[in-house]
């Protein structure tokens, strides 16, 4: 994966407020609803969001640019530090490479006065451990140039295996399920059943999925879901809301008017006399999770016609002569 101030197009001194700023702005263009006829609008997506992971995480961020994680978020293999003994004066060092590595602990030993600065094993010795399990394995001349207190070799830990990722759906596709093909980090594709009634935030786990290791079981693939913005729905835990236009004229004398839902439109009827802001309620049209509907919450909005009517002007201004009224007593 390339920088992540690359990919978001800032600078290294970038503020946490110019980092935010980016990152929502090219998570808008990219985005793969707005992006239908372009197949790699999902791995620009992907590839923005797993920088801003890296960016927007204060520590993560400070890991990053001290060289201790990759563009990835993995831990990174740093060698070993100063000159001479690759142990400093005496003791240990001790560290753990990225998915798909292995942990690794060295302590300095040997007898007395043993040759070297590795307790009397060359560097060959150190890769021989490495690659062999223990420093000396069969094969290599012999036993562990460092003792029994030599190289030792630890398996890796299953969540140093594990893959995250992030994938966006629409609310449809949250409310009836589907099936979508994700873009890893690694640059692997994977189909990926969304069940009905997921929520944003939630992860799913495909078992196995994820780096492997020699002498490990595979990790797994976590992937948090994102629900897209929808064009006129907000939700609300279960629920659903919406703004509906309605006329002056059906807010006056009422009337039936047509209203979305995740399914097929539904009639509403609006009272005689219904004031802007009104709210009314639709019940189990909302979101199924867990057993449980939700509902959908309606408020209308008087929309008048554009432009300007002089006849609807000098209608109001006989009606308002005749029928004058403060809707703002109460306000003081």
């Amino acid at each position: 994966m390339r920088d992540p101030y690359e990919v978001l197009g800032v600078q290294r001194s970038a503020s946490a407020a110019e980092i935010k700023s980016a990152f929502r702005k090219l998570a808008k263009k990219h985005h793969p609803d707005a992006n239908k006829n372009d197949a790699k609008a999902a791995a620009r997506f992907a590839e923005i969001n797993s920088a801003n992971e890296i960016l927007g995480d204060e520590e993560k961020r400070k890991q990053f640019d001290r060289g201790e994680i990759d563009a990835e978020g993995k831990p990174r293999f740093q060698g070993f530090e100063g000159g001479g003994s690759p142990f400093g004066a005496r003791g240990a060092r001790s560290g753990r490479a990225g998915p798909g590595g292995f942990e690794y602990t060295f302590t300095q030993g040997g007898a007395p006065g043993g040759g070297g600065n590795f307790g009397g094993g060359g560097f060959e010795d150190i890769l021989s451990s490495m690659f062999g399990g223990r420093a000396g394995a069969a094969g290599m001349g012999g036993g562990s140039p460092f003792g029994q207190r030599g190289f030792e070799y630890e398996s890796p830990v299953a969540a140093d295996l594990d893959i995250n990722a992030t994938m966006s759906v629409t609310l449809e596709e949250a409310a009836r399920g589907a099936s979508k093909r994700v873009r890893l980090p690694t640059g692997k594709e994977l189909d990926v059943k969304i069940p009905a009634g997921v929520t944003s935030g939630q992860q799913i786990r495909l078992k196995g999925q994820g780096e492997t290791a020699p002498g490990h079981r595979p990790g797994d693939v976590l992937i948090t879901v994102t629900i897209a913005p929808h064009p006129f729905f907000k939700i609300d835990g279960n629920d659903l809301r919406i703004d509906l236009p309605i006329t002056l004229y059906e807010a006056v004398i009422g009337g039936k008017v047509r209203v979305p839902t995740l399914g097929n439109a539904v009639e509403l009827t609006i009272p005689k006399n219904t004031s802007s802001g009104r709210t009314f309620r639709l019940k189990g049209k909302g979101l199924s999770a867990k057993g449980a509907s939700g509902d959908l919450f309606v408020s209308v909005r008087i929309v008048l016609p554009d432009g300007n009517d002089a006849e609807l002007e000098a209608l109001m201004e006989k009606w308002r002569s005749a029928h004058p009224y403060n809707p703002r007593r109460d306000l003081g």
